[in-house]
Parts: structure tokens; C-alpha cells; sequence
């Protein structure tokens, strides 16, 4: 190896009931460790990122394993095989999974999934990975959209939020997206085919809905939670399905806010709200790629990825995800993948 240290962030602190902080990661330089039998020895090339992981630095998310200080920070990633000691892998592959941030993390191999030939390595972590399983299995298991509804998108502009809409307008609905600035907003309509945008930092949302959806909404999809879900749910209509996918706008509170106030609308319209885990659909994931993968070569469905560089800005490319600065699925490069086989 050209380079035998490794780079990390781990765990110094739990972020509960505020926004995240420089001194809740803590940098180290290690040397590499070696990978044993039916182990290898990867260079991390890209990190994805997700508003989950503030859940997983607080230690408060119940569907995986829990988190201590001084772990590595948990995150997935593209890494290229550096070392292997599976016949699962061989030198040079490109695989995903979670490995972390660091730079040279060793894994089991039973832990990673090849990246498949010919699509873009980013687009397993964004629109082929686990962004585009959540807006897949969301809208269409648990919204069950039919032809002519309308959906409303909370976080539209967002890496899941906008390809909600996109599966929408596919399966016939009309697509009203909520996002933040009127760039965000002219892109879900122009790029995307959204059929209307409100912009919830300068429009009144729940005047716009009220203007937008006189028929009431059918499929509510929520990425946020908080005021805009009390303002969706006061427009719901009649059978209204109402899919809580993320919570954004909770992860600054120290404590699960109080439910909406608008929520026994869900009585008054025999509507239902339906919380799921996209980990839950994992058997169906090879299916889902296959199809979304279609509708991205027939020009169907497209996506943004927001790229940042170096390792150590991690923890600041995570913040970005809570300060709205991010357009499109938030990345970070950490290596070049010609550079990750020495």
C-alpha cells in the first residue's frame, strides 16, 4: 500500500435535542488492519448520507443495532476491493455497503453486495440503492396510488422525495411537490414533470394546498413531519392514504413532538396513516431495481446527486442535510476509484 493509515470519524457525542455539532465526531488516523478468512480490505471511494444517521448518532433508532461512543460513524458507501480473502470478491470490485467513515475499512463479505456492471457506482447509494427502495415500496405498497389521484411530496427536491413524485406521475397521479426556494421548486416542474410546487420557505402551505388540491388529497408521502404534515392532513380527502416515510423537522427535538393537531381528520375522512421500514421489502429490492433501473433508460425518471469531497468534511456533509443546503441525493468523494487499487 502507497498509504497505511487509516482515516476515521467516530461517535464523541449524542446529539439529542439539538443540531449536530464538530464536537460530535472525533477524527483518528489508525493503521490498517488486515482482513481474514472470508474478510476483505476495501478503500472507501463515496459516502451517502441520510437524515437517519442523526437518529443512529443519538442511539434513539430501534430497526438496527445500536450505536456506542467511540464507534466509527455509521454510514454506507462504494469502496473497491483492496484485499480479499473470500472467493465472493476478487481485486478491484466495486461493492456497497456500510462501511463507515474511514478510508480503509476491513468487512465481511457476506456484509457487501457487488456493484452491478454498467450502472453508475453513485446511483446504488441514490436512486438504485436504498433512496430509491424507500420512494419505491413507500408510495406503492403503502400509498397504493391509482390513476387520477393526487399525491402530495413533502421534501419533493429531496433524494427520496423526488422520486416519489416521478413514480407517481408514472402510475398516473398528479404531483404536487413541497420543497424549499424556488430553484428547488422550478426543478420538480421543469426537469422532474411535477405538476405544481409549493415553496413551504415563502408560500403558505396550507393556503396552497387548499388552492392546489380542491378535491382533497388522495396520497400524502411525508419526509418531514411537523407543521407541514398537521397542514397535509387538513386536506385529505375521502379513503386518503397518508405515508410517513422520514421526520426531518423532529431530529432538532430532544423528545418525539406532539402529534398533529389536525389528525382526527384521518376519522372524519375514513383515511389511514401508515408508518413502514423500507428494510422490510429487502427480498424485493432485486425486482425494484430492475424496474427502476427501466424507467431510468426510458427517460421516465431522473435524479441529482450533490457531491461533496474529502473526508474530512463528513461531518459537515451530513449537516448540510438538516441546514436544507443540499440538492439532489447528498454525497461525499472520498477517493477516485482508479486510485483505490495501488
Amino acid at each position: 500500500m502507497k498509504n497505511d493509515v487509516n482515516r476515521q470519524w467516530l461517535i464523541a457525542d449524542r446529539p439529542i435535542g439539538r443540531p449536530l455539532k464538530d464536537s460530535d465526531f472525533k477524527y483518528q488516523e489508525t493503521s490498517l488492519a488486515q482482513p481474514d478468512e472470508g474478510e476483505v480490505l476495501l478503500r472507501t471511494l463515496y459516502l451517502s448520507f441520510d437524515p437517519a444517521q442523526k437518529g443512529w448518532l443519538e442511539n434513539v433508532a430501534n430497526y438496527v443495532d445500536p450505536t456506542e461512543i467511540g464507534d466509527v460513524v455509521r454510514g454506507s458507501g462504494i469502496a473497491q476491493v483492496i484485499d480479499s480473502k473470500s472467493p465472493k470478491f476478487k481485486e478491484g470490485d466495486l461493492v456497497s455497503g456500510l462501511v463507515g467513515w474511514q478510508d480503509f475499512p476491513v468487512m465481511p463479505a457476506s456484509a457487501l453486495n457487488k456493484v452491478p456492471d454498467g450502472v453508475p457506482p453513485t446511483a446504488t447509494l441514490g436512486v438504485l440503492g436504498g433512496t430509491g427502495m424507500t420512494a419505491y415500496f413507500g408510495l406503492l405498497h403503502v400509498g397504493k396510488p391509482v390513476a387520477g389521484d393526487t399525491l402530495v411530496v413533502s421534501g419533493a427536491a429531496g433524494a427520496t422525495g423526488s422520486v416519489v413524485g416521478q413514480i407517481g406521475k408514472i402510475a398516473g397521479c398528479r404531483v404536487i411537490g413541497i420543497a424549499g426556494g424556488a430553484e428547488k421548486c422550478t426543478w420538480i416542474k421543469d426537469e422532474l414533470g411535477f405538476d405544481e410546487a409549493i415553496d413551504y420557505k415563502n408560500d403558505s402551505v396550507r393556503k396552497r394546498l387548499k388552492e392546489l388540491c380542491p378535491g382533497g388529497i388522495n396520497v400524502m408521502y411525508d419526509n418531514v413531519g411537523g407543521t407541514v404534515l398537521n397542514d397535509c392532513l387538513g386536506e385529505i380527502a375521502m379513503k386518503a392514504r397518508v405515508v410517513i416515510c422520514g421526520g426531518i423537522s423532529r431530529y432538532e427535538l430532544g423528545q418525539l413532538p406532539a402529534g398533529p393537531q389536525n389528525y382526527f381528520n384521518l376519522v372524519f375522512k375514513r383515511a389511514t396513516m401508515e408508518g413502514f421500514i423500507v428494510l422490510d421489502y429487502t427480498n424485493q429490492f432485486p425486482d425494484a431495481s430492475r424496474r427502476i433501473s427501466q424507467w431510468i433508460a426510458e427517460g421516465k425518471i431522473k435524479y441529482k446527486e450533490d457531491i461533496q469531497e474529502g473526508l474530512e468534511n463528513a461531518p459537515k456533509t451530513l449537516m448540510r442535510l438538516f441546514e436544507g443546503a443540499n440538492f439532489g441525493k447528498q454525497l461525499l468523494q472520498v477517493a477516485d476509484i482508479t486510485a483505490a487499487v495501488t
